[in-house]
């Protein structure tokens, strides 16, 4: 297969695997999304998903947040890892978008990567999920594959997402991240998959015989 073919098969194929994406965070707006999408760095969505409830108990929407102490917030995240440095971003750019945007989460990838803890992923996350705007953000488990795939080299996630918006229709670019997310989480996990045992790593490469090693991103 070309790599226009083994794109058509993966986008064809994990449709049929999966016609529903669910967003794996809870949340109920734009905020608590943005916020549960910072915490998950270096965390799981299940264990993200333990903790938020007690957040956004005490506030869902900037202008309560950034009245609740950054102690208050350290507390309740901290099983996310990383916790007084996502408590202080999640304190601090709760009092910026109340101070610069009204109190609403921006749907601009500029203005929110400008919010602290808000990288080029949990920004693409948001404009994708939140406001539907086409974007591929790029996690570990779409790098991973992607390499395994050969839809790119992998030399690092801003190259994988550039390789992986040129192969895929735009208008996929939403569903899809996600279902290549669900699909290396139940099928072509780091451990569980080296490139040779998935259903779709033997069918785009029937003849690969040996796994293939990654680069990290």
């Amino acid at each position: 297969m070309t790599k226009a073919e083994r794109a058509s098969f993966i986008d064809r194929r994990l449709a049929e695997l999966y016609p529903e994406t669910p967003i794996p965070l809870d949340h109920t707006n734009p905020f608590t999304l943005l916020v549960a999408v910072l915490l998950s760095a270096q965390c799981t969505d299940v264990r993200v998903n333990k903790v938020t409830p007690a957040l956004f108990a005490l506030a869902d929407h900037p202008d309560g947040m950034r009245q609740v102490s950054v102690e208050e917030i350290d507390a309740i995240v901290r099983p996310c890892g990383l916790a007084p440095r996502k408590a202080q971003n999640i304190h601090d750019l709760s009092g910026l978008l109340v101070d610069l945007h009204g109190g609403e989460v921006p749907a601009d990838f500029e203005a929110l990567e400008a919010l602290p803890g808000v990288g080029h992923k949990t920004a693409s996350v948001v404009m994708a999920q939140a406001f539907e705007v086409p974007a591929f953000p790029v996690d570990t488990h779409i790098h991973r594959l992607a390499q395994r795939w050969k839809l790119t080299t992998g030399q690092s996630v801003v190259q994988t997402e550039r390789d992986l918006k040129r192969l895929f229709p735009k208008e996929h670019w939403n569903g899809l991240h996600l279902r290549i997310i669900f699909y290396g989480r139940e099928y072509c996990s780091a451990r569980g998959c080296d490139g040779t045992v998935c259903e779709i790593c033997r069918t785009l490469f029937p003849k690969r015989h040996r796994g293939v090693e990654t680069k990290k991103a």
